[in-house]
């Protein structure tokens, strides 16, 4: 029988601050990468995402990024940054009508208040930032999530809420590669664990 292919393949990655390095994600897998600041974390995940230059080989279940158009690959593999941009005053504008049900189904279960979709962006708290851009990707149902460190301005239970949607994501077969300072919260989450250190990755 033909092996399958890896969800994300990483070959020999470079560009600015990082790699070479080579890594894997199968599909429902969950990465944790740890590291110093300015270890280059937050630079591997914009490459992955393909928002800055670098040479190597990215594949999506088999497929050559260099296939896709920019727009798509960013859909499939989705940057969630620690600071996600807002573009328009209210949050609910910046979510399709089709994806409403859901986006509110999953404010509820992460703890944002009953109306938060009417409020305007420039309102709200960091940590209710975080939770709506994370809603915001999971309902694009990419493949894969890159997150740069989802839970950093939580508490620990609004924490738990995020870290429990993230399990069912994985669930579904998303692949996620998120990055944390938090070593308790990659024993919790993680499959494998790596560590950066100046731009490469060790096994933790």
């Amino acid at each position: 029988m033909t092996p399958q292919p890896q969800l994300l393949s990483v070959e020999e990655l470079n560009g600015f601050g990082v790699g070479p390095l080579s890594i894997a994600l199968a599909a429902g897998e969950r990465l944790a990468i740890m590291g110093a600041s300015g270890a280059g974390k937050s630079l591997l995940l914009r490459l992955l995402a393909d928002l800055d230059p670098g040479e190597g080989k990215v594949l999506l279940a088999g497929e050559a990024r260099d296939t896709f158009a920019a727009t798509e690959w960013r859909r499939r593999v989705m940057l969630v940054p620690a600071q996600a941009g807002w573009w328009a005053t209210a949050v609910e504008d910046h979510f399709e009508a089709s994806m409403m049900d859901t986006a509110e189904a999953m404010a509820a279960r992460l703890l944002l208040p009953p109306d938060i979709m009417k409020r305007e962006v420039r309102v709200l708290s960091t940590g209710e930032r975080q939770r709506l851009a994370l809603i915001r990707a999971w309902a694009r149902r990419p493949e894969v999530l890159l997150l740069d460190e989802p839970t950093s301005g939580l508490d620990p239970v609004a924490t738990a809420a995020v870290e429990a949607l993230l399990v069912e994501c994985s669930g579904e077969g998303i692949g996620i590669v998120m990055v944390t300072h938090d070593a308790m919260q990659a024993r919790r989450m993680a499959d494998r664990t790596f560590t950066m250190d100046k731009g490469r990755l060790s096994a933790a």
